[in-house]
């Protein structure tokens, strides 16, 4: 059977022939160089097989691309390492707000905001340049689940009360005010149609084009501790428990990582790993 036969299944369920074109776009989004990347799709290519799904196609490519770079493995990892996050939704929001620490906002999370009507707990609270931003954070540990039409306008709802709670008390401390949804996964068209037309800020795994969730964590070079491949799933938990959710910041913690009785040479893997994502080979913007 020929590669343009192939059909793959989506995490939807959905059946699409399979595209190398696609694998190719996101092996470089890793910054994997040509050579890592042509090794991969041959590998991958081999492994192809009629109704195959799109878990084990990534789990392969992953695998093949660890053993020539940890670092571009992490990267390749990034949305289902993301999703690893949970099951709670709290260590995603710490990321959110860090991503915007990181973007010049001054951030705090999971915070209580009256409303005029009611109080309200925002997941992320921001503020840059006289700008209140409010955000909500949907976030999804199973591929394929979309937020719907509900979301934003529940959403919008809650936003309208802390803002029209803020004006009605002469608040001057803030001129502009947003809602913002930020989701790991995607956003149902009408999820979409609504939230623009209601003002609220969109941010999905891939959207919008410009400003999407992918693309704000590559432009800041955070990653979460999930993307590595030398600590193994209870690690973790162990780090994210604690609230040490970037990798980044586990060279400051690995007393956690001694506690828990992993062995200096692993640790000392674990933060080679973490300065190989985060400093020898950078994030490429697109």
């Amino acid at each position: 059977m020929s590669r343009s036969q192939i059909h793959i299944t989506k995490a939807s369920g959905q059946k699409v022939s399979f595209s190398e074109q696609k694998l190719r776009a996101s092996l470089e989004r890793s910054g994997a160089t040509e050579s890592q990347i042509d090794s991969v799709v041959g590998e991958v290519d081999d492994f192809l097989y009629d109704g195959i799904n799109t878990k084990k196609i990534y789990r392969k490519a992953y695998e093949v691309l660890r053993k020539r770079s940890k670092g571009n493995a992490a990267r390749y990892k990034l949305k289902k390492a993301i999703m690893e996050l949970g099951p709670s939704g709290y260590p995603f929001e710490k990321f959110i707000g860090a991503i915007l620490d990181q973007q010049g906002f001054q951030t705090r999370v999971g915070v209580t905001v009256p409303g005029r009507c009611v109080q309200h707990e925002i997941d992320v609270l921001a503020d840059k340049n006289g700008k209140l931003v409010m955000v909500e954070c949907k976030f999804h540990n199973r591929p394929g689940v979309k937020c719907d039409v509900k979301v934003p306008l529940y959403i919008h709802s809650r936003f309208r009360d802390v803002t029209m709670g803020r004006t009605e008390n002469a608040e001057t401390r803030y001129s502009e005010y947003e809602g913002w949804i930020v989701t790991n996964t995607r956003f149902t068209d009408d999820a979409i149609r609504y939230g623009t037309c209601s003002g609220l800020v969109m941010i999905g795994w891939d959207y919008p084009a410009s400003g999407s969730l992918k693309e704000r964590i590559s432009l800041t070079g955070l990653h979460p501790v999930t993307c590595l491949s030398t600590l193994n799933n209870k690690e973790k938990k162990l780090l994210l428990g604690h609230g040490v959710v970037l990798c980044r910041n586990i060279e400051y913690n690995v007393n956690l990582l001694r506690g828990e009785g992993v062995p200096e040479g692993r640790i000392t893997k674990v933060i080679d790993e973490c300065n190989e994502l985060m400093h020898e080979l950078e994030v490429p913007e697109k």
